[in-house]
């Protein structure tokens, strides 16, 4: 496999423990994925049974805060940090490895930085790169984890990350041709909020994910998710957030395409949450009133728990 060169984000450490982080570093990454924690073998986490039993709730709720990023002209799709704190914190340890394929503004980064986590976020697009290395750096603590924002296309992360090292692989993934149309107000209030006419996908690259029809999104998330699945770690789960989509008057199921898709690649579910949106949307309008009935698809979203399957027992 040919060396190359990956520029790594500064790091600063201030404990006695600190130690010194390259600036550049050959593929495969040499990234930690080790537990630090002191919990029990058998322990996926170290909640506590209080923070245990509130994650049992099938329905969660999250609340932005001021280092969140909600300007769709800085990007189209983002998620609350407080969102990717949660998943990360259930299904692994401090210390342990963390991949987001589609890491977009770098929120998943932030919120492993936060939890001292390692992690690694691979985007096509350069200035999405560059937003994670600016949030990363603003983000000012000091632990020993590394946060590590990639530019290169998600098929070629097996050239980086060693077998069984990930935890967890966590993302939101572009959404198939979601964002790719102009947007199509037809609420019988608020008629143009900003949005309408506008085209919000993040790039035209024929490699993005988002300018694809739903057949071939789901192949080729298919094929990426296959060639990850050996770098997780048996039982280490794989959590995607997803939401379904109306397209020319039809409810196109993108969640269960995806849970098809990875189950055929080795995959196997495990939960199925439901991201509850309503707290944090405004100035829903009026769809489809009187004759057509339509759930508001931003108001709620999917959360797609896998895991790599234990090695069967001889």
């Amino acid at each position: 496999m040919p060396n190359e060169v990956i520029e790594l984000p500064p790091k600063t450490l201030t404990s006695s423990k600190a130690k010194t982080v390259k600036t550049d570093i050959t593929k495969p990454l040499d990234i930690p994925s080790q537990r630090i924690c002191q919990c029990g073998p058998t322990h996926i986490n170290c909640m506590t049974p209080k923070d245990w039993l509130k994650s049992q709730i099938g329905v969660w709720q999250f609340y932005y805060e001021a280092r969140d990023i909600r300007d769709k002209t800085v990007h189209p799709a983002t998620f609350p940090i407080s969102l990717a704190k949660k998943v990360i914190e259930l299904f692994t340890h401090q210390g342990e490895l963390v991949l987001d394929p589609f890491v977009g503004s770098g929120t998943s980064l932030v919120a492993a930085q936060d939890l001292n986590r390692n992690a690694v976020g691979f985007d096509l697009q350069k200035a999405y790169i560059g937003l994670c290395k600016k949030r990363l750096a603003s983000n000012n603590l000091f632990n020993e984890s590394v946060q590590i924002p990639i530019q290169d296309d998600a098929r070629n992360i097996p050239e980086y990350i060693k077998p069984e090292s990930l935890s967890l692989i966590w993302t939101s993934p572009p959404y198939a041709n979601l964002l790719n149309r102009a947007r199509k107000n037809k609420s019988r209030r608020n008629r143009d909020n900003g949005q309408l006419g506008k085209v919000e996908q993040y790039s035209q690259d024929e490699r993005d994910l988002g300018t694809m029809p739903l057949d071939g999104y789901t192949k080729v998330m298919g094929d990426i998710y296959e060639g990850l699945l050996p770098l997780l770690r048996p039982k280490g789960h794989c959590v995607i957030n997803v939401p379904d989509m109306w397209w020319e008057n039809k409810r196109i199921t993108i969640h269960v395409a995806l849970i098809e898709e990875l189950r055929r690649r080795g995959y196997e579910l495990r939960n199925v949450i439901i991201w509850d949106r309503t707290n944090v949307v405004n100035g829903i309008g009026i769809f489809g009133w009187p004759s057509n009935y339509i759930t508001m698809g931003v108001t709620f979203e999917y959360l797609l728990d896998f895991w790599r399957p234990p090695v069967a027992q001889s």
